[in-house]
């Protein structure tokens, strides 16, 4: 009896080992994610990240993003695009404005693999607020109600983590509803 009771805790702890190997992270847009993938090769099967996707191309940081890392990117959907004023999108991705457009991407890009949870004992380790330095030199200011946890820019607009803890092969991806600026 004891030996079956061990043979079983083996197979379900084997069981459980090869389940957990085998989850992903979570589906962005309905597509999934791989940790196997950089973040441009899961961003360009991401159904709504089609204007991250083609402003990331138009700066020239596709070779960036598709680098070692780690990186923590807060990825705006295509949504939090739309709510910028009309033809902002398209003034940003002409060849003239590749400098401006660098700026606002690599302001939502941080240095190092930052997860939520990691991110809400910064939060609470700073009494409540926590500052990030982005790669474009600017800060974020993130702050946490409940679990829901908010970046303020520094021209003060807001965004909140929609999808958390995306994890890529160089970082992890945390989808925002809203594009962050940079001063």
């Amino acid at each position: 009896m004891k030996i079956f009771a061990k043979a079983m805790l083996t197979v379900t702890l084997l069981a459980g080992s090869l389940t957990a190997v085998a989850q992903k992270d979570p589906d962005v847009g309905g597509a999934p994610m791989y940790p196997s993938k950089t973040i441009v090769e899961n961003a360009v099967n991401s159904p709504i990240h089609k204007t991250l996707v083609a402003a990331v191309k138009a700066a020239g940081l596709v070779d960036t993003l598709n680098g070692t890392g780690p990186f923590t990117v807060f990825a705006p959907t295509d949504d939090a695009f739309n709510k910028l004023p009309a033809g902002t999108v398209d003034t940003l991705v002409k060849p003239e404005n590749k400098d401006q457009l660098t700026k606002i991407l690599t302001y939502h890009v941080v240095p190092g693999k930052i997860s939520s949870k990691e991110l809400a004992k910064m939060i609470k380790k700073g009494g409540g607020t926590a500052t990030l330095k982005t790669v474009e030199g600017g800060t974020l200011k993130a702050t946490m109600s409940g679990s829901i946890i908010t970046l303020t820019d520094e021209k003060g607009g807001t965004a909140t983590i929609t999808t958390a803890d995306v994890f890529q092969k160089n970082g992890v991806i945390h989808v925002i509803d809203t594009v962050l600026m940079p001063s």
